[in-house]
């Protein structure tokens, strides 16, 4: 029997990033259950998060052909059973990279349609890091993109319905030096461990 398939997709210019290595032990962890993963480094596959003509829907055309790499960057998605983004909320939203991707790659009659429903059934997390602290005043910014934007706007609009967010907060550990610092960072991967394990429970 084939394995079921993760998509572990992640946005970030430098591959020594908190965001990466959370990417990639997410991967590491998804696999062990017993997954094939697919890890999409989106800066290092060179993907363009330029929309363009050829990309735009058009709503009289349901099997509108769009661009070869927007089909191929579907294809994977569609493929998935489980997807996971990890990524940095910068000035409480998405990089420019990874809102490409979804503009151009989450598109209509691909993820969503009139009565089609490809993503159905599919499991979502979405895992942000913010430099902020958790007791920021402006924390609930971060809060209201995953459980906005990418739990309901998103996920839920292309009809998956089991989604699960976190938010890692102060991951730049601000002010932390020596064992404190190690501390705050073992929190931090334990919070993404259990953030994906709730992923694999469903």
């Amino acid at each position: 029997m084939d394995r079921p398939t993760a998509l572990v997709v992640f946005a970030h210019h430098r591959a020594d990033a908190l965001t990466a290595v959370l990417a990639r032990r997410a991967a590491d962890r998804i696999e062990a259950a017993g997954y094939r993963v697919d890890l999409l480094d989106l800066h290092a596959e060179g993907f363009d998060p330029r929309n363009r003509v050829e990309d735009e829907p058009d709503y009289g055309d349901r099997d509108k052909r769009y661009s070869p790499e927007v089909h191929a960057h579907a294809g994977r998605l569609l493929a998935a059973d489980l997807v996971a983004v990890v990524f940095p909320v910068w000035w409480f939203g998405l990089p420019a990279l990874l809102k490409g991707w979804i503009d151009r790659v989450w598109n209509y009659g691909l993820t969503y349609g009139r009565r089609e429903k490809p993503m159905a059934g599919k499991r979502m997390l979405w895992l942000g890091l913010a430099g902020l602290a958790e007791d920021d005043p402006n924390s609930d910014l971060t809060r209201a993109l995953l459980d906005g934007a990418l739990r309901r706007g998103i996920s839920e609009f292309c009809d998956v319905t089991d989604v699960h967010t976190e938010a890692l907060f102060d991951s730049e550990a601000k002010g932390l030096e020596g064992a404190e610092r190690a501390r705050h960072y073992a929190a931090l991967l334990a919070r993404a461990d259990g953030a994906v394990d709730k992923l694999l429970a469903g």
